[in-house]
């Protein structure tokens, strides 16, 4: 089992659900990233260099699809699992690691992150 802090990059539109989520897995013991649309993801996977993104699909400029298509073309990120946010009703038609509808339980989201990324390392601020 991977031990080491998951770097996790939040791709989504959608404001609240990047400051959700981010600081869920933040609090979680993971290192996040978060980008409003698909062209901004990609700069952040080439810089911040991600354990794991979580993508929305359905997003203005350039869309959860077109950023997998781009990332998979790149070989430095192909590599990098990602699991599908989406609030699409039907089986979105991409390849990826986990699909993952909304509104979701942030528990099914750590079970993925913890299956495709590693537990964090523990926490020094939280006493037993």
């Amino acid at each position: 089992m991977k031990s080491a802090v998951a770097r996790i990059l939040v791709i989504d539109d959608d404001s609240d659900i990047r400051e959700v989520v981010g600081e869920a897995l933040e609090f979680a013991g993971h290192v996040v990233a978060t980008a409003r649309e698909g062209r901004e993801g990609l700069a952040l996977c080439r810089s911040f260099r991600p354990t794991l993104i979580l993508l929305d699909l359905m997003m203005p400029g350039m869309s959860g699809w077109e950023f997998r298509a781009e990332q998979l073309e790149d070989a430095a990120l192909a590599k990098i699992p990602v699991v599908v946010v989406t609030a699409l009703g039907q089986d979105p038609d991409i390849q990826v690691s986990a699909v993952l509808a909304k509104p979701f339980r942030l528990d099914d989201l750590l079970a993925h992150i913890r299956r495709l990324a590693g537990e964090p390392a523990p926490r020094s601020d939280v006493r037993h």
